[in-house]
Order: C-alpha cells, then sequence, then structure tokens
C-alpha cells in the first residue's frame, strides 16, 4: 500500500518535519518491513491546529447526516483493502491470522457502520418541557454536541480495534482528531490514515495520524489547551500522567488501562473443560490483550485435575507461525516485550512458583519474539507474577475454597478490567458475576465484545468507557438551553 511511510496531517499524506523515518519489524521474522515517518513535535503542533480549524470553522460538528456518510464511505473502502490490511496486520502485529477475521480487523471495520447509523439517530435533542423557575416561564430542552479536538493515544496490541474505536465514534460525535498510534505499529494506522485520505470525503483537518518513534509527543496532545479530550488506552502508569498532564488544562480524560483478570471456575462446572477455556484465553494472540483472563482460580478439591487440562490446552496450543490459519498463539510484539516476560517468569521461580508448562521463550523458533504457553502453579495471590499485568501468554493457578472466597480472590486486585466465571447452574454463577468488580464479564462463555456494548474498567483499569453508547457520550458535551414563553 502506498503512503505508510507518510502522516496525514490537514487533508494530506505528507513525510515527517525533517524527513525522518523510523523502522517497522515482524515480530514472527525480525524482518524489517519498511518505514514509517517519524512524526516530530513540529508535525504534532501542525496537526492540532488542523484539527481546531476544522472543528471551529467547518460545519462538521453539525452534520450529522455527512459525517455518517464520511464514516460509511471509510467502511466500504477499508472493505475493499481488506485483503491488503490483513496481510499487513499479520506481518506487522504478528496478529494470528484467524483474529483477523474478528477482533484483529474485520469486526472494527464492521463497527463503523455501527457509529455511522449512531450519528443519524441519536437523540441529541431532548425536550424537557415547560416550567416556571423564578416566575419566568419558560420552555426548556437539552442538546449534545461535539466535545471538541480529541487527541487519541493507542496502543500495539489491537491497532485497527483499538484505532478504530476510538475514530468511528469520535467522528460520529462530530469531533476532530489527531491519533497519536504506538510506534511498534506505525503501518497500520497510515495504511487506515491513507484510505480516509484517499477514499472518502473527511475535509481536511478532521483526522489527523502523526506516526512517531518518540512516545513523548503524545505527551502533547494532553498538555495542549487547543485539544478539549484526550482518549488514551495503554499502561496504567502511562495513564496516570496523561491525566496528571491533561489536569492542567482541565480536558476531559478517557483511560482504559491494564488487567489482571480472573477466571472463575465453580466446583460444580466442567472444570476440565472451562480450564482448557482459560488456557485459550490466555494463548489469544500471545496473551497481549489488557482484558484477557489471566488469573485462573480453580476449585481446591479440583485444582489438579483443572491444572492438568490447562496444560494439556496449552501445549497444544504451542507457540506458532501467525501466518497459519491454525495458530492461537503467535510472537509477542518485540524484543523488549519477550524480555518484559522472561524477567517475570524468573520472578515466578523466585517467588516459590513452578511451571506446569513452558516457562521460557520458544525453542522452536530460531528468530521471532516468540514465548511458550506458560501455566505457573504454586503462588497465591499476593505474589508480583499474580497481581500484575505481564502481558504475554502466562496463566497462573489459583486454588480457591468456594464462591465467596473466588470472589475475594478476583476482587483482590489493584485492577478491574474484566472477568469470567463457569458453573453448572446459571443463577450461581450470575450471582457470582455480580459481585466480581469489573467492567465486564462472560458468564458461562458468554461473549460480550462487540461495538454496541460499552468497554471499560473499574479501580486501576480505567475511567469512562469505549465503544457502546455509553463511549460515543464520551466524545458529547451537554448544553441546557430555556426560552422564555
Amino acid at each position: 500500500m502506498e503512503g505508510l511511510d507518510r502522516n496525514l496531517i490537514d487533508g494530506k499524506m505528507v513525510p515527517a518535519a525533517g524527513g525522518g523515518t523510523f523502522e517497522t519489524l515482524n515480530p514472527a521474522t525480525e524482518e524489517v518491513l519498511g518505514v514509517a515517518a517519524d512524526g516530530t513535535a513540529e508535525d504534532v503542533d501542525v496537526a492540532i491546529g488542523a484539527a481546531r480549524t476544522a472543528f471551529d470553522t467547518t460545519t462538521w460538528s453539525r452534520d450529522h447526516a455527512f459525517r455518517a456518510r464520511c464514516l460509511r464511505q471509510l467502511h466500504d473502502a477499508l472493505v475493499s483493502h481488506a485483503d491488503e490490511l490483513r496481510e499487513l496486520t499479520i506481518a506487522e502485529v504478528g496478529a494470528p491470522r484467524f483474529l483477523t477475521s474478528i477482533a484483529q480487523l474485520d469486526s472494527p471495520i464492521e463497527d463503523l457502520l455501527w457509529a455511522a447509523d449512531l450519528a443519524e439517530r441519536y437523540e441529541w435533542r431532548t425536550d424537557l418541557g415547560e416550567a416556571t423557575p423564578v416566575g419566568i416561564r419558560s420552555r426548556r430542552w437539552v442538546e449534545k454536541e461535539a466535545a471538541g479536538v480529541v487527541g487519541a493515544i493507542t496502543p500495539w496490541n489491537f491497532p485497527h480495534q483499538i484505532n478504530l474505536a476510538k475514530l468511528g465514534p469520535a467522528l460520529a460525535a462530530g469531533c476532530t482528531v489527531v491519533l497519536k498510534p504506538a510506534p511498534d505499529t506505525p503501518w497500520a494506522a497510515a495504511a487506515v490514515a491513507q484510505i480516509a485520505a484517499t477514499e472518502t470525503d473527511l475535509p481536511p483537518g478532521v483526522l489527523n495520524v502523526v506516526n512517531s518513534s518518540d512516545h513523548a509527543i503524545g505527551a502533547m496532545l494532553s498538555s495542549d489547551p487547543r485539544v478539549d479530550v484526550v482518549s488514551f488506552t495503554g499502561s496504567t502508569a502511562t495513564g496516570k500522567k496523561v491525566m496528571a498532564a491533561s489536569a492542567e488544562t482541565l480536558k476531559r480524560v478517557f483511560l482504559e488501562l491494564g488487567g489482571k483478570s480472573a477466571f472463575i471456575v465453580l466446583d460444580d462446572a466442567d472444570v476440565a473443560g472451562a480450564s482448557g477455556m482459560a488456557a485459550f484465553a490466555a494463548c489469544t494472540h500471545a496473551g497481549q490483550g489488557c482484558a484477557i483472563t489471566t488469573r485462573l482460580l480453580l476449585p481446591r478439591a479440583r485444582f489438579d485435575e483443572g491444572v492438568a487440562a490447562a496444560t494439556s490446552a496449552m501445549e497444544a496450543l504451542g507457540a506458532k507461525d501467525p501466518q497459519d490459519p491454525g495458530t492461537i498463539c503467535g510472537p509477542v510484539i518485540s524484543a523488549r516485550q519477550r524480555d518484559r516476560i522472561e524477567g517475570y517468569l524468573r520472578l515466578a521461580s523466585e517467588e516459590g512458583g513452578t511451571f506446569a508448562t513452558g516457562g521460557s521463550r520458544s525453542a522452536t523458533h530460531d528468530r521471532g519474539f516468540f514465548i511458550d504457553p506458560t501455566l505457573v502453579v504454586g503462588l497465591d495471590n499476593s505474589s508480583r507474577v499474580a497481581r500484575e499485568e505481564i502481558f504475554g501468554p502466562v496463566l497462573v493457578a489459583i486454588p480457591h475454597d468456594g464462591d465467596d472466597d473466588a470472589v475475594r480472590i478476583a476482587n483482590d486486585s489493584p485492577y478491574g478490567l474484566s472477568g469470567a466465571v463457569h458453573s453448572g447452574d446459571s443463577e450461581r454463577a450470575w450471582a457470582v458475576a455480580r459481585t466480581v468488580r469489573t467492567g465486564t464479564m462472560s458468564v458461562n462463555g458468554g461473549v460480550w465484545y462487540s461495538g454496541d456494548v460499552p468497554f471499560g474498567g473499574y479501580k486501576a483499569s480505567g475511567i469512562g468507557r469505549e465503544m457502546g453508547v455509553q463511549g460515543f457520550e464520551e466524545y458529547l458535551e451537554t448544553k441546557a438551553i430555556a426560552e422564555a414563553v
């Protein structure tokens, strides 16, 4: 595809100021795929100015039908380039091919249609009727308006899903956007930018995409007074910095942060089947997902049964080539991430844990950043390996002594993003699900992920919601109006 070495600023695909570029790698082979524009502070400054001008001086924020049309154009254009985007995503992200038919590509593209429809069917105005406050008869209503310029900062693990989950609702709401993607997956964002710039009627400045190897320039979106909303997905530590920087100009902040979610298996469940599902989830995309359930809570009396089933599943899955349609666990994104995971595996041993399977980088790959699917046993919930987000194919199995104890362990976490519960009794499962303090829960294998479902977490997992009507409303302001009658 063309334009992958350029940024989208004010309607044009342009080189970075100064012409700088940086390399993007294939994490399965360690080969250089090519280069991306290495944006600078000057590029971000120009992009913010373009977004500000487009919001303040055009009808974009008020023309709901036009926004819907542009989003449908973007959807159709992305669909027409799906084959190219699929191969790019597998190569740059290391995403298993099967995942590109769902959350890594196809599903987020389809969710653009939901956002487009919402731009037209949303109740932008609510009539509150007449009243006589302080003796003045008035007709009153509430209107929803676009919040302004959005600074979107996104990670590398599911780039299309997260980029489009921000762009679709923000643009549908009438905002203009400056997107700063992660430097690990710049082409994923540049490809969407190129398609948007050349195959839609998006006005100049409405969408800007600035790739850069410098993480620090994303901080400009938090501190610049021309930006009204910051939408950030990433680590909790960075999210705190984004929030602190945004406080100086009192921006609205959406934060989708980390997780260490629990997969609870009750004693009346199919323990072997549920444990296999937990292993599958922990291995998916090499465990590189904030909502993945990475703590397996098993009934103590059936702990060995669950561990055996999870071990068998992990060994069957293995760490394999993402190009293979049957691969579930591909590489992790980079040498840095591989080394970080290996540090946690050493820590697991230091804390007294053992490996039921895995525990090291894959010996079956000469190149690429592969970690064998790993099941840690022998640790309790107070261990760092059970409390900190690892972002690799690592599952920690912990015994529990009944429903209340399982809920206690699940809630004994700084995070509260997701979770799962399995039981032979649906009502019992629901009772547990309602007491686990997380933003999303799966009951007996139910799937909550969809563009119309709000996603976000409690506690250190973030503030606000992405997707769903609630996520759309993160990009709106509320105006109350009264007219004397």
